[in-house]
């Protein structure tokens, strides 16, 4: 499956670049993601929990995470895999930064591959609006983060956690309603 986003940040570049290459900073504003450590060979261990209707899996996982600090550009490679549901999942998201005015342009990139149970939710447009909730959530954290003026404060800012059945029905209304609207 292929998630493309694009969002923009109301700070500069090199900024908005710094602050991603603060992985726990980043990890606390992924909804319902947990990093667990810091390996010695710079891959990162965590956990993202998700449930969504009547599914819940908490994937397990390691990512690898590459940068061009002179392009703006990365690469994050992941895998995980729900030791309990028995789904596992796999991603390749790419990403970029460019100025846009006074802010920054995000574009990220993902091809992500699920298994098992997981792979139920991976069909279709209502993934898509799954993914636009949660980038809205991811963006708005990052932002918090941003603006924070002190470490206590910056601290406080964290991404909320993923409310399974008020995002899948927020999710499918919004879906259902861009399917209906597109037929008049």
């Amino acid at each position: 499956m292929k998630i493309s986003h694009e969002f923009t940040v109301s700070r500069p570049v090199q900024t908005v670049w710094d602050f991603f290459q603060d992985v726990p900073e980043v990890a606390q504003c992924l909804p319902g993601a947990t990093l667990t450590s810091v390996n010695e060979d710079g891959s990162y261990t965590g956990k993202v929990a998700v449930k969504l209707g009547p599914m819940s899996a908490t994937f397990d996982g390691k990512a690898v995470i590459a940068n061009d600090s002179a392009t703006h550009t990365g690469t994050i490679d992941g895998s995980g895999a729900d030791r309990k549901g028995g789904s596992r999942g796999q991603m390749k998201v790419t990403y970029a930064m460019v100025p846009d005015g006074a802010g920054t342009k995000v574009s990220i990139d993902a091809d992500v591959i699920l298994s098992g149970a997981a792979a139920q939710f991976g069909r279709g447009g209502l993934t898509t609006e799954m993914s636009n909730r949660l980038i809205g959530e991811f963006v708005g954290c990052v932002e918090g983060k941003l603006a924070a003026t002190t470490v206590e404060e910056k601290a406080e800012i964290r991404a909320a956690e993923v409310k399974g059945f008020s995002l899948f029905f927020a999710s499918l209304i919004a879906w259902l309603r861009r399917l209906v609207g597109g037929r008049r």
